[in-house]
């Protein structure tokens, strides 16, 4: 895909990110570095991304595999963005921007969305 084609061309230094396999070109994994000045630097978290078949007219699904203590992040690592939702989603944004969010969110999180409200109540 152009998207794959991109990462390849220009990689991010903050995260990884591609397919798991070549044979499903829908389920991708990242690692994100946690951001430095928040709780989670020096961290290495890693997500599973579900690309759904008619992308990039719907969100992916974004988890986090690693265990993570964050209102934002629900208890099975399901991610809460505004963008990931059927309102916030563009065909324009791609996974290198969602994952860039998700990673902002570390550092930022947004206790108007929480996942968690006791962790957000903190």
């Amino acid at each position: 895909t152009k998207e794959m084609n991109d990462i390849e061309k220009d990689p991010p230094t903050s995260f990884s990110v591609g397919p798991t396999s070549t044979d499903d070109l829908f389920k991708w994994t990242a690692t994100i570095d946690g951001p430095k000045g928040s709780p989670y630097e020096g961290g290495v978290f890693f997500l599973d991304i579900k690309i759904p078949t008619d992308y990039p007219f719907r969100a992916p699904k974004v988890r986090y595999v690693t265990k993570v203590y964050h209102p934002n992040i629900g208890p099975e690592g399901m991610v809460s963005l505004d963008m990931l939702c059927c309102d916030g989603w563009n065909p324009a944004l791609t996974i290198s921007k969602v994952i860039c969010a998700t990673r902002h969110q570390l550092a930022s999180p947004n206790p108007e969305e929480a996942n968690d409200p006791e962790i957000a109540n903190l």
